[in-house]
């Protein structure tokens, strides 16, 4: 089973609620889901966004693909950048020599 982070459409006509879900890549849009990650409010000016960050991670971490929207989103919340940041911080450390106190 290919799972995905994408958007479910709710609200009425000109009027877009997003529903950041957690879905089978082969359910339709607005279809089956395993979890609601977030919301997205296009129309409004502010706290348009809220994503729980854990259980993007959750589903990250599990090999859960997001869409390219849900992507910039996510990148937008914050989430994306930190992963990259610990991502490298643990590429360098593993990379880094350790320096013997007995030098001078």
């Amino acid at each position: 089973m290919a799972v995905r982070i994408r958007l479910r459409r709710v609200g009425r006509k000109k009027q877009p609620h997003y529903r950041i879900v957690v879905a089978d890549s082969t359910s339709p849009r607005d279809g089956r889901f395993v979890e609601i990650i977030g919301h997205y409010h296009p129309r409004q000016a502010e706290n348009s966004l809220e994503v729980q960050k854990d259980r993007a991670n959750h589903w990250l971490d599990a090999g859960a693909l997001p869409s390219d929207t849900v992507r910039s989103l996510l990148r937008r919340a914050g989430i994306l950048k930190v992963r990259h940041e610990a991502r490298v911080a643990k590429k360098l450390q593993s990379k880094a020599v350790p320096v013997s106190s007995d030098e001078k």
